[in-house]
């Protein structure tokens, strides 16, 4: 494993993540976050595959392990399983969606592989994203974009700020973000997503009417960096939902780490291939 960027690097991010809030603070009287200068750690601590429920987001609309399948992790001494969603316990869900996840279910407790984005060396589209775990997120904030960069295969996400979405977005892995400050708070706002992935740590399938909200923001004595999605999909959930995923500071550089490189027919989805622009 290769050294990808220095601590050179990690300063200048934060020097424009410095920069940044002072534009901004100039221009509204705000005061943004400062994400950058450090990496950001899933604490994956939370039930419904990694999620927290939200205040007023019935937690039923998260799913859960069937109890029939308990979930066993890797780490334990124990042979690992795959989540394996409760179908009866989720009422939020369109019966279409539950379809094709007792299909999945039904070869996953067969035996089957459970495709998951890392496993796949795949992107996770979003809220996936959010559910990263295992390596850092880190963050470049500029002026007029904001980058997120997840340490695993380095999975780039851009955020225009204060900008419109597009007029016709072609759909893609992580759709269009355009975003703004909201005081101590980075509020990123997705569409134009394509079908490829799926929308949790159990499977869910969605449609390209997917839309996210997410409102990231530091809590505990600058400790915490806590993001609260809003999912709404009107051809999949009968209404939105927001869960909440938290992230600890973590002081490490970035590494470079290729997830395809060398995984020939990784499990059973073959090998990524780049081979057209995905828009």
């Amino acid at each position: 494993m290769t050294t990808f960027t220095s601590r050179s690097m990690l300063l200048l991010s934060g020097a424009l993540s410095l920069l940044a809030s002072a534009s901004s603070a100039q221009v509204a009287g705000q005061s943004p976050p400062n994400l950058g200068a450090n990496g950001w750690l899933n604490q994956g601590t939370f039930g419904g595959g990694g999620l927290l429920p939200a205040p007023g987001s019935p937690p039923q609309f998260l799913f859960h392990q069937d109890p029939a399948h308990p979930f066993v992790p890797n780490g334990t001494g124990r042979q690992p399983t795959y989540r394996v969603a409760d179908l009866d316990a989720n009422p939020n869900v369109k019966q279409w969606a539950k379809d094709v996840m007792k299909k999945d279910n039904d070869e996953v407790i067969a035996g089957k592989m459970a495709k998951t984005s890392r496993q796949s060396c795949e992107p996770a589209g979003m809220p996936g994203y959010d559910m990263y775990g295992f390596q850092p997120i880190y963050f470049l904030q500029e002026p007029k974009k904001v980058t997120l960069i997840f340490t695993g295969d380095h999975q780039v996400r851009h955020v225009y700020l204060d900008v419109p979405h597009s007029a016709n977005v072609k759909p893609s892995w992580y759709g269009e973000s355009v975003g703004h400050y909201e005081a101590d708070t980075l509020v990123i706002d997705t569409i134009g997503f394509n079908t490829k992935f799926f929308v949790d740590n159990y499977r869910t399938p969605h449609t390209e009417k997917l839309h996210v909200v997410e409102r990231w923001r530091i809590i505990e004595a600058d400790s915490i960096l806590e993001v609260r999605f809003t999912v709404d999909d009107p051809d999949t959930y009968n209404q939105p939902w927001t869960a909440i995923q938290r992230f600890r500071r973590v002081p490490t550089p970035m590494d470079e780490q290729v997830c395809a490189e060398g995984n020939f027919l990784l499990f059973d989805y073959g090998l990524p291939k780049a081979d057209k622009a995905d828009f």
